[in-house]
This record gives structure tokens, sequence and C-alpha cells, in this order.
């Protein structure tokens, strides 16, 4: 079968200042289907930030393999995007020349790659905030200006890195319904990290719960959920005390 991600007996070893090792992650095995919604969800220091920066090609695995696409990662491919916790915008440049500025590095024309980063910053109501700066704009304005980023390339795949975690509950709540939507259309595989139960109990198709370091998936939950998803519905009650039950368990 041919899968969006595949990562067998993935471990990866840091070495601090002081030349302490830390143990990050520990024969991390994992298939990711076209098209899914994966969160990984952990506590802090689960690892789930160094696996996502490892299958983006942003670190290099101590053992193990990682394929995206069918090919061996080795460094950042055109194919996928990130989206960080940092909003990462360019602070000299304007939101839509930000937003253009991968499709600039592909090299389409200046008309096209504005053509492109206009339609998707209306799509994400900031059509008439594109000729400001990031600092003019609030922290929620400030995302959704980098996820337009992201996606403006058309990425196969999206890896996000606790996007939403600075962010006020209200706003919070509002971009997640905003990503859903956007992946509803159409489909693009979605790796995302979160501490959230909740969060990751209403975007994913599927939930990796990740043990405390060395990080390991003790947990590969299908979410069998109809979208958009009530929060408020039995059924989510019940995964979510089933998964809240399980951190807790962890701790």
């Amino acid at each position: 079968m041919n899968y969006a991600i595949e990562v067998k007996d993935l471990s990866k070893t840091f070495v601090s200042s002081n030349d302490k090792k830390v143990h990050a992650l520990d024969n991390v095995d994992l298939l990711v289907n076209h098209g899914e919604f994966i969160c990984l969800l952990g506590a802090s220091g689960s690892g789930k930030s160094t696996f996502l920066r490892l299958i983006a090609g942003l670190e290099t695995p101590c053992e193990g393999t990682i394929k995206v696409l069918g090919k061996t990662v080795e460094k950042p491919i055109k194919e996928a995007s990130m989206v960080f916790q940092e909003y990462s915008l360019m602070p000299w440049k304007n939101i839509i020349d930000n937003v253009a500025f991968g499709l600039e590095l592909q090299k389409f024309s200046r008309e096209s790659r504005y053509e492109v980063a206009n339609e998707i910053l209306k799509r994400f109501g900031l059509g008439d905030f594109t000729k400001q700066f990031p600092y003019e704009l609030s922290g929620g304005m400030r995302q959704r200006a980098a996820i337009a980023r992201a996606l403006a390339t058309e990425p196969n795949i999206l890896y996000m890195d606790e996007p939403f975690g600075a962010l006020d509950a209200f706003t919070r709540y509002g971009m997640q319904k905003d990503l859903i939507e956007y992946w509803l259309e159409d489909k693009r595989t979605i790796v995302f990290v979160t501490h959230s139960v909740e969060e990751a109990l209403f975007l994913g198709t599927r939930v990796i719960v990740m043990s405390p370091r060395p990080g390991k998936i003790v947990q590969d939950l299908s979410i069998n959920l109809d979208y958009p998803r009530n929060r408020f519905d039995k059924k989510f009650k019940e995964h979510f005390e089933s998964l809240m039950t399980t951190m807790i368990d962890l701790e």
C-alpha cells in the first residue's frame, strides 16, 4: 500500500550543552494514509514536536527510517509545508508578501503568486489586511496568515506544531473550525501536534497518544465522529474520557 508517511523504528537522542543525553524518542512506528488528519497528543516532553520535525526533514534520526510520499526523508520537501507554534512571519514583509513568499521561491510569476495569495487570504478572513505588517495584526490573525502561507503552495502534506497553543480560547475554537472546513474541501494529509485532548478530538481522524520521554506511541485511536464535531455530544465525551484516562495513567 502506498502511504503518505511511513515511520519505522524511529529513535532520537539529543546531547545537551553539558553533554547530558536526552532520549527523546524510542522505536516509534507509524503509518499515515493519504488524506488523514493525524493528531499527535501528549504532555510536554513526550517528543511530539521532535517527531514532527523528524518527519518534516528538519532533524536527523539516530535510528530508523522515514518515508514521505514514498521517498526517504533527508531534508524538507516541496510537497510538504510546516506551521510552527510561533507565527514565523517575516516582520519586514507585509502580509501578502509573506503569503506569496513560497510561491516566489517556486518561480511563480509575480501576477500569479499575488493572485493565489489574495485568494487564500480572503479564504482565511484576511482579505482586507494584505498590506499590513505582522506587528499590526492580532495573534490570531498572524497565525491565520502563517497557515495561509503554508497552504498557498498547495502542499500534499501539512505539518502543524501546536499552531493554536498561544491563542485565547475563543480565537482557538474559530481557528479549529476554519482549519477543518479547509481540510474537508480536499482532504490534504495533516499531522498536527497538540497537548489538548479536546482539540485532538475536535480535529483528528486519528489520535496518536505519546508517552513521556522517551516518547513512544501508547495508543492509536480512530475517531469515527462526523464533521463538524460537537464537543457536547455523548460519543465525543466518551472519547474524551477514554483519552483523559490514558493521559492520566501516563503521569
